[in-house]
């Protein structure tokens, strides 16, 4: 704390120094009015030529400002942190998606299903679908109920 203390007090005086040989004290006592007219007109002058000095260092702050951003924003492109946009989903086949993994080593195309075990369908039996009436006599009575039930076993 002292030391900053310390600091700030050798700030102070420097600054009082260079004020004092930079703009010494005014003596107006004794001056007519003509000469306090020149004097106001003369330190006129001296604050434009201060606040034109400003206004150009300023500006050149300012653009070096704008410059040392712009640099910072290339900086952080090139180190590629910048956001990323959402993805959109694609659809890709499989020997595409092999060959963007794999790149140019991958020339023949890769058949999954060559490894596949294949399965033979049973087909069901299909019953003929005859007219109904021609074996309503066939089936009528206990003949054709014995008929159905040896059928059925």
């Amino acid at each position: 704390m002292t030391m900053l203390e310390m600091e700030k007090q050798d700030r102070k005086d420097e600054r009082e120094r260079i004020l004092t040989e930079k703009v010494p004290n005014l003596q107006m006592s004794g001056m007519s009015m003509q000469d306090l007219q020149n004097l106001c007109k003369e330190l006129q002058q001296k604050i434009d030529v201060v606040d034109e000095e400003r206004y150009d260092i300023n500006a050149k702050v300012l653009k070096n400002e704008v410059e040392v951003h712009n640099l910072s924003q290339k900086i952080f492109e090139l180190k590629g942190k910048m956001k990323r946009p959402n993805l959109r989903r694609v659809r890709v086949s499989a020997d595409a998606m092999l060959g963007a993994l794999l790149g140019a080593k991958v020339k023949e195309s890769v058949d999954f299903k060559a490894k596949l075990k294949t399965v033979k369908k049973e087909e069901e039996k299909k019953e003929e679908v005859t007219d109904w009436r021609k074996n309503v006599d066939a089936m009528s009575g206990m003949e054709g109920r014995k008929k159905l039930f040896n059928a059925g076993q």
